[in-house]
Parts: structure tokens; C-alpha cells; sequence
């Protein structure tokens, strides 16, 4: 019953989305992540007051266990990280997660094959939103991309307990502490490529199919996700979660994906 529900007010959503506008979306956060689908934005007509309905019926949803896909070697575009130092960031407190949002003009991006992407923010999960069976991991990075056609490219980096790390006590120390909060007048540079892991050349990534992983969980996004971790110290996780804690999404179910990878 639950499923023909989803899938009729899915439907709708759909075809009324062309021609409608949602007004602000209702409050949402991570411990009832299991009924996103049902929230209701009371100021809308049904099916419009179920903006995240695709939290329910979405059938590549991210994220997964990743040990429950399919892993194939096969060709896949070279992937290439361009991350110059950002002389504007805003550090941002989202109400969900402490996130960087680049500048008006920022030049990073990620290259796949011939397409670029246009790195717009990247933000912190804990503990982490990915796992590999019964293993997840202290926390989790992501680099949000997105292209002037709307597409959506995630880059996902884990993040382990090990030495301390300077780059990311930077945006610990800048982020405001209220949810909304914004430091738009740092006076920082900040170097988006110094959180990522030490890369070999190419690049070796894992991909899949996925979606957002909160609301309204939108579908249609690529993911790369790096096998090599960063390391965050015990301290730097413990004032993270200062932030937000457990704002990660339990994995979803696989459908029949696979993650690529190359040979």
C-alpha cells in the first residue's frame, strides 16, 4: 500500500513540476530519515505537498553498501582534479552539515573525459555515508559539482582517525556556530585540493549512479568515490560533531547497480 502510494504521488510530482513552484520546503533532518518521503509542505495542494517524495520511490538512491554492488573493470574516462586556491570561501552552517561554498567566479573544477564540472561546495558527513559491509567510517567529504545544465557530480573522499589535519582546522575554526550562520569576510585563502588524499596518476575512482543524499534526494547524480582515505585526528572529530552528529543517510538499497571502475 505504502509503495503504490509513493509511486502515484511520485508520478504527480512529476508532471506537475513543469508548470509549479515549491515554496519553502518543510523541516526536515536526519532521525526521521525513514518517512523524508511523507513530509508535507501544508502551504502547497497535494502532490506538491510532498516535495520529497522521491525519497521513497527513488530506485538509485545513494548512498549504498558498496559491498553489495557489482564492481566491473571495464574503460572509464580519465578523471582529472583541478582545485586552485579559492580567494573568497564562505564557510557556511547549513542546519545539516558544516559545509565551503566557493566564491562567484571560483575556476575549480572536475574533468571527466572531456565534460567539466564546476565545483560549487563540499561538505562533511559523520560518520560516514558510504560503507563496505559492516564497516563505515569516522566521517565523510564531499565535493558537490554542478554543471550549467543542471547536472550533479559528487566526489566522495572518507575520512579515517590518524594524524591531525590543519586544512580542515581551518574550517572547523571559521565555521559559525548557528544553524544559518555564514563567514563570508574571513580574509582566507583556502585550498580546496589540500583535503584530498594523495592521488596516483590516473586517477583511480569508483563510480555508480546515485542520487542527493537528503532531501529532496534527487536522482540523476554521478558519483566518484576515491579508495584512498584523509585522516582527521580524534579532537578535530569530536568538535565536528560538535556541529552535527549522525547526519549521515543509512545506505539504500542497490537495484541491480554496479560501480565501475577501470581495469
Amino acid at each position: 500500500m505504502k509503495r503504490k502510494l509513493l509511486s502515484n504521488l511520485f508520478a504527480a510530482v512529476i508532471v506537475s513540476y513543469a508548470t509549479s513552484v515549491f515554496s519553502e520546503p518543510p523541516h526536515w533532518d536526519h532521525t526521521e530519515q525513514e518517512t523524508w518521503w511523507s513530509l508535507q509542505d501544508t502551504s502547497q495542494a497535494p502532490p506538491l505537498s510532498f516535495p520529497f517524495a522521491e525519497c521513497g520511490v527513488g530506485q538509485h538512491q545513494s548512498p549504498i553498501d558498496l559491498a553489495k554492488a557489482k564492481i566491473e573493470g571495464t574503460e572509464v574516462n580519465p578523471l582529472e582534479i583541478s582545485y586552485p586556491v579559492d580567494n573568497a570561501p564562505v564557510f557556511f552552517n547549513t542546519g545539516h552539515a558544516i559545509q565551503v561554498n566557493t566564491s562567484s567566479g571560483y575556476t575549480g573544477h572536475l574533468k571527466i573525459g572531456e565534460e567539466s564540472f564546476p565545483l560549487t561546495q563540499f561538505h562533511f558527513h559523520e560518520p560516514s555515508e558510504h560503507v563496505v559491509g559492516t564497516t563505515s567510517f569516522p566521517a565523510e567529504l564531499h565535493y558537490v559539482h554542478v554543471k550549467s545544465d543542471g547536472r550533479l557530480v559528487v566526489l566522495a573522499v572518507a575520512i579515517n582517525l590518524g594524524d591531525q589535519n590543519p586544512v580542515f582546522q581551518t574550517i572547523l575554526d571559521n565555521m559559525p556556530p548557528d544553524s544559518g550562520g555564514k563567514n563570508q569576510n574571513s580574509g582566507l585563502q583556502f585550498d580546496p585540493a589540500a583535503l584530498l588524499p594523495k592521488l596516483d596518476q590516473p586517477i583511480q575512482y569508483f563510480t555508480l549512479a546515485g542520487s542527493l543524499t537528503t532531501p529532496p534526494c534527487s536522482e540523476g547524480v554521478q558519483w566518484y568515490i576515491l579508495p584512498k582515505l584523509i585522516t582527521i585526528s580524534d579532537a578535530q572529530l569530536t568538535q565536528l560533531k560538535s556541529f552535527y552528529a549522525n547526519n549521515n543517510r543509512l545506505p539504500q538499497e542497490v537495484n541491480g547497480r554496479n560501480i565501475l571502475t577501470g581495469k
